[in-house]
């Protein structure tokens, strides 16, 4: 977290991760143009800037893959939690360097002609009617402003103004975008190569993405317990000797946000399960120093009232506890955000 708005926030862990990220763009670089050279049929040649093309084209589409795969590999394993509290360097960075590849397209295919390239790339193929002539340009046109987007939202600032909901709803274009290369290269490159690499690259890429979203997504489902109201508004959360110390058990009502209850010794909280920086899901946070610290990003709340501590001022809505003949308790209404809570206390026998 960071109280205030700063142009980049870099720590020596980010700024070790920059480097490592540019070293290996470079090397990445580098390493494209020289096999694409080495393997070069006899007979046929290409320019270095059509080299560079496919390189930036090739390294975009994967930086993007391996993006989409942060999420879920995060919730699988904590090995991968550097490379979400990253994630923003990483998606600004596949935008710049698919920039620099439809810049390169942009003047090398349509530089030439008398009309202003831009206006060449849109109008040079009107064959939307056609699956082998399709201008699929067009497509990574699209994904390339939805990356823009999502670039130029990146920073807290937005997150802030546009609020969180709107802010989430707008990045998960992030999807749509990726969507839009698939076919943008299967139109487009796999028209033209008939070397099987790029076939199976492709598929194994789009592959991965979708095993991993549904994985992480099943077990986000299933990583807690369906909640119902009874009559008098309370939730059944389980026995008082179910609770692990400093973890949660997350309710899903049928209406309304997951509930995160957490136990701190033998004090009971209830919050909402969702930060309120990006919806990161904190009944799988930890708790330090009394707060709650969202897996995501690191943003702290704290249990007693769901306020993150000074001088920050984001809030969560807290829920009323009890314990009733041996179970805990959770009423499904939240009370407003900020709003402090008595902690329901668990007998001596459930600390065992």
């Amino acid at each position: 977290m960071a109280h205030g708005y700063q142009m980049v926030t870099w720590n020596p862990f980010k700024k070790g991760f920059d480097l490592w990220l540019l070293a290996g763009v470079a090397l990445y670089l580098t390493a494209f143009i020289g096999v694409s050279y080495a393997v070069q049929p006899p007979g046929e040649s290409f320019t270095p800037i059509q080299a560079l093309i496919r390189a930036t084209g090739t390294l975009a589409f994967l930086l993007l893959t391996f993006i989409l795969c942060i999420g879920p590999m995060a919730r699988l394993t904590p090995r991968f939690k550097p490379f979400l509290y990253n994630r923003r360097h990483l998606g600004v960075t596949t935008f710049l360097i698919a920039l620099v590849h439809a810049g390169l397209v942009t003047l090398w295919y349509h530089g030439f002609s008398d009309m202003n390239a831009f206006v060449s790339l849109l109008v040079s193929n009107p064959r939307y009617d056609s699956i082998a002539g399709f201008p699929f340009e067009s497509l990574g046109l699209v994904a390339l402003i939805v990356l823009f987007l999502m670039a130029a939202t990146s920073h807290d600032f937005w997150n802030t103004n546009l609020g969180p909901g709107v802010w989430k709803a707008l990045h998960m274009g992030v999807y749509l975008a990726y969507a839009l290369l698939i076919l943008h290269v299967a139109l487009g490159v796999l028209q033209a190569e008939q070397h099987p690499v790029y076939l199976i690259a492709l598929g194994l890429a789009g592959s991965v993405v979708a095993v991993l979203q549904l994985s992480a997504g099943l077990l986000a489902s299933g990583g807690g317990q369906s909640a119902e109201a009874p009559e008098d508004g309370w939730i059944d959360a389980g026995s008082v000797t179910g609770f692990k110390d400093a973890r949660a058990l997350i309710l899903h009502p049928k209406e309304g946000e997951r509930i995160a209850v957490f136990r701190q010794g033998r004090e009971v909280y209830a919050i909402s399960n969702v930060c309120r920086h990006q919806g990161g899901p904190l009944g799988e946070g930890r708790i330090v120093d009394g707060c709650v610290t969202c897996p995501w990003h690191g943003f702290q709340y704290r249990l007693e009232d769901g306020r993150a501590p000074e001088p920050f001022t984001e809030r969560l809505a807290t829920y009323p506890t009890r314990i009733r003949e041996g179970r805990v308790e959770v009423r499904a209404t939240p009370d407003a955000p900020g709003t402090r809570q008595t902690p329901s206390l668990l007998p001596e026998e459930a600390l065992a």
